[in-house]
Formats: C-alpha cells, sequence, structure tokens
C-alpha cells in the first residue's frame, strides 16, 4: 500500500497545541513496516486556484504557511491519483477538511480533499465521488466547497454510540454507487481522544467497510489524514484503519 508523505510534514509551523509535532512520527512508526512509503511533491498552484480564492492563497503566503500547505494539497492529489488503482493513504500535514473557498480555520489552510477531488474530476479519471468524514469534527470546508457540486456526496457520522456510528457508515457505504471513495481520516474520534466514542478496532472495520463497497462496485479508494491528537494510540489507529483498507 503506498503512503504519501514528507519530512517536512515533522516540522513545526504553529504553535497551537493542536498542530505540535510528532503525530507524523508516531503513525511513522507504527505503519512504516507494512506500507510502501513515498515522497510528496507539492501541488501546483493551479490546482490550488481550482478550490480556493486568491486572496485566501495571499494570505496563506503572508503567514508564511504556503509551502506546507501546498506539499499537503499535492500529496493529496498524488494519493487519490494512486487510489484509482489500489487503496492509498496521505500521511500530512496541515489537515485541510476545515478549508473553505474563501477563509480557512482549524489548523486547516489549503482543502485537501476538495484539491485532490478536483484534479480527478478535471482530469477525467472520475464522474462522481463519495466523501467518508470520520473526523471528530464536521468537515465544513469540504461540504462549503464540494456540496453543491453535484458529483461529491459527503458524509458526517454523528452519533455517540459505537455501535451506532457503525452502522450509518455501513448504511451509507451500502447505498452508493460512485466512482471513488474518498476519506477525510480524523482520529480524534477515539476513546482515548477528545471525542471518546470509537475504539481501535472500530478504524480497521470502517476501512474494511470501504473495501468491500469499493470490491463491490469496482472502484478505488484513498485517506487523507485529518485530525487525532492522543500520539500514544494514533498510530495504532491509522495502522488499523489501513488495514482494513487492504480488506485485512
Amino acid at each position: 500500500m503506498k503512503v504519501f508523505t514528507h519530512d517536512d510534514f515533522k516540522s513545526v509551523y504553529v504553535s497551537d497545541p493542536a498542530a505540535s509535532p510528532g503525530r507524523i512520527e508516531a503513525i511513522l512508526k507504527a505503519i512504516s513496516s507494512e506500507v510502501d512509503l513515498e515522497q510528496a511533491s507539492p501541488a501546483p498552484q493551479d490546482d490550488i486556484l481550482a478550490v480556493h480564492t486568491k486572496s485566501l492563497v495571499q494570505g496563506v503566503e503572508r503567514q508564511e504557511l504556503y509551502d506546507i500547505a501546498a506539499l499537503a494539497a499535492g500529496a493529496a492529489i498524488q494519493t487519490a491519483l494512486a487510489g484509482l488503482k489500489e487503496p492509498a493513504f496521505g500521511l500530512i500535514r496541515p489537515p485541510g477538511h476545515h478549508a473553505s473557498a474563501d477563509y480557512h480555520w482549524g489548523f486547516c489552510y489549503f482543502n485537501n480533499m476538495a484539491i485532490a477531488l478536483e484534479h480527478l474530476r478535471s482530469k477525467g479519471f472520475i464522474k462522481t465521488a463519495h466523501v467518508l468524514d470520520f473526523d471528530l469534527h464536521y468537515g465544513d470546508g469540504t461540504v462549503n466547497i464540494l456540496g453543491g457540486k453535484g458529483y461529491v456526496s459527503i458524509h458526517n457520522p454523528d452519533e455517540s454510540d459505537r455501535r451506532h456510528y457503525l452502522r450509518e457508515v455501513a448504511a451509507r457505504l451500502d447505498s452508493l454507487n460512485v466512482d471513488i471513495i474518498a476519506v477525510s481520516a480524523g482520529f480524534d474520534n477515539h476513546i482515548e481522544d477528545w471525542g471518546r466514542v470509537l475504539y481501535t478496532e472500530d478504524y480497521q472495520e470502517m476501512g474494511r467497510m470501504v473495501h468491500n463497497t469499493c470490491a463491490k462496485l469496482g472502484i478505488g479508494s484513498f485517506g487523507l489524514l485529518e485530525g487525532g491528537y492522543n500520539h500514544s494510540v494514533l498510530g495504532l489507529n491509522v495502522l488499523a484503519f489501513l488495514r482494513g483498507l487492504q480488506g485485512l
């Protein structure tokens, strides 16, 4: 399984505790022996401007965050392209699902998921897509950018009971008829993280659900890292999800 990442994602680029370094390192420690690590490349600005306004891009440049945000967006594009053929994952920082076309918040600067899916659509690789966003927090930026475009369905599960949560995800996946499934993979809903709902095995089960749906439809899938802040369990949760995404 290909995982796209870069050493620059380990860097300190803002001071907020929720964006503190160590997340990438914790995940790499858990997954490196089971995946093929691929070097990320920055997104062309044309791909970023296909989703975001010039003023937002200029604002990110003024914050001296353009390079790291463009690198994350580029990794997302690479991951999505790889996902057309086999499950793939973008091990990236900063995350993206709170970035809208003309404003950003929540440690997000460019919407990695929207940039990746718009790239696939514009190149003719897909006509329809489904986004499963299982981060604790509602992916408002992704909804704001892609929700009105007509080719993307978006699901942000909202259940406080893990059994109901998994049933909701399964029901939505079972109803799909799309060209690709994309996952905004936030792990902050874990029982030992902020959300305190899901267990490690639940992430593997959701990955397996995505795998089975893709096998049924004959389509591809990919995931992009969003949240998840307890470094002691984050790597295990990502590993569980990646195993499930491969049908394990």
